[in-house]
């Protein structure tokens, strides 16, 4: 008796033949689900790693916030000392680990099976955590967000050849924008930021593989953390009037100010003037001349040291601060940056993009304090980074102020513009250049 078509097709269907070739195609052994489950292991380590990254730098903070207050002027010797030391250690043992770890990465997706040899190893960030944790003992105006970018991509990458399957570049951005929103909380802002900064331009498999690492990464870090909001539930607003003339005004300022950051940054790492030409030749010293400037500014003000988290908060929460303080830690954060030793200009950029908010603030006296703060938190980071819709959804995830969305965009946008002025190339991206990787495994020093 003969079989009708969908019998014969359903027993086509589960044949022993049939049934082994789809264990070999998706089966434990198989890339495919190796793949999955390397991304599923990095992004729980990316959210463990990136929580204890995290509470280590608090308590570093913490422990020179004492110091400081107890010999408030041993900084004096001991910044620069500290500076001095984390420059040479990085250059004679982890040369791959200096700045902020972003260009890192982005210059890591041009070869991601090698950069996990040398621009994401496991050698490299090790000593770009530990490194980063001296500087902030030390007083550096730095962040953790930045080489928790770089650590993330490192392990989403450890995970990919302990399991034996491909890397791919998108990997890499995914690990990446996991570190971003474990750091701060902000899966959101992490997705963003892979489209806006890490990559290229967007790809919905990339988005996608993206979207299941900051899951992933978020869930676990605040299982640790517990569910916070980074600068607090400030809900912040601002009726349409008075944004009409406080979103251009925080635009430009914002945008200028962080356009000259950039231009500064990247003069100083690719340049050929004579300040240049000194730090290369005597890095060093150049990093003890850097450490006595932010040392200077950190004993004569009290207010610029680390990341400026405290500072910020305050002022967005309306507290009344000098008007010193935004150029202050401006200069800070950037002689620490151009020092050569790692670590992030993520929360020290929000810092001084508080203090330029708190600049205008007498400009528009009859505008909520805390609006005017976070326009130019977020006009001053857009003009840093370069990447408007980042630094909107970041100040919106960090603060609760969902009500000031539309004068941020509009901030941003400007501020993006107006940074482009100043500093034609992104920041990030032209620092990547100096981390190009030559055919000999050897970076490039730009």
């Amino acid at each position: 008796m003969a079989r009708s078509p969908s019998s014969q097709d359903s027993a086509r269907r589960w044949t022993p033949a049939r049934y082994r070739a789809l264990l070999r195609a998706q089966g434990p052994r198989s890339v495919r689900f190796r793949t999955r489950l390397a991304i599923l292991m990095g992004a729980v380590a990316i959210g463990l790693a990136a929580t204890v990254f995290a509470k280590a730098a608090d308590l570093a903070a913490d422990l020179f916030g004492a110091y400081a207050a107890r010999y408030p002027w041993a900084p004096l010797a001991t910044t620069p000392l500290i500076f001095a030391a984390l420059v040479w250690l990085t250059r004679r043992y982890v040369p791959l680990a200096r700045g902020s770890g972003i260009p890192q990465v982005i210059a890591a997706q041009a070869d991601p099976e090698r950069a996990t040899g040398a621009l994401v190893s496991v050698r490299t960030v090790v000593g770009k955590a530990l490194l980063t944790l001296a500087a902030v003992l030390g007083g550096a105006s730095v962040g953790r967000e930045g080489p928790t970018v770089q650590i993330a991509a490192a392990v989403m990458g450890l995970s990919h050849r302990l399991l034996r399957v491909p890397l791919r570049g998108a990997v890499l951005i995914a690990g990446g924008a996991a570190g971003v929103a474990a750091a701060f909380n902000t899966p959101l802002a992490g997705l963003l930021f892979a489209i806006e900064e890490l990559a290229s331009a967007y790809e919905q498999k990339v988005t996608l593989l993206v979207l299941a690492a900051i899951v992933i990464a978020g869930m676990v870090a605040q299982s640790v953390q517990g569910d916070y909001v980074y600068f607090g539930l400030i809900g912040a607003h601002m009726p349409l009037v008075a944004a009409l003339t406080a979103v251009p005004v925080a635009g430009l300022a914002g945008g200028i100010a962080g356009g000259l950051f950039s231009r500064l940054m990247l003069a100083m790492a690719t340049g050929t003037n004579r300040l240049t030409w000194w730090s290369r030749r005597r890095p060093v010293l150049f990093a003890a001349a850097c450490g006595l400037a932010v040392g200077g500014l950190g004993v004569a003000t009290g207010l610029t040291w680390g990341t400026g988290y405290g500072a910020a908060r305050a002022m967005i929460v309306g507290v009344d601060a000098p008007l010193w303080f935004g150029p202050a830690k401006f200069a800070a954060t950037l002689a620490t940056a151009i020092a050569g030793l790692p670590g992030g200009i993520f929360a020290p950029s929000l810092a001084v993009g508080a203090g330029i908010g708190n600049l205008l603030r007498p400009i528009f006296p009859d505008s909520p304090a805390s609006a005017i703060v976070i326009l130019g938190m977020v006009g001053y980071f857009a003009g840093v980074v370069r990447a408007p819709l980042t630094a909107v959804i970041i100040l919106s995830e960090t603060t609760a102020s969902r009500g000031l969305m539309l004068p941020m965009f509009a901030t941003a946008f400007i501020a993006d513009g107006a940074s482009q002025f100043v500093c034609r190339e992104k920041l990030y991206h032209g620092l990547a250049k100096t981390f190009a990787m030559r055919k000999d495994g050897e970076e490039g020093r730009g």
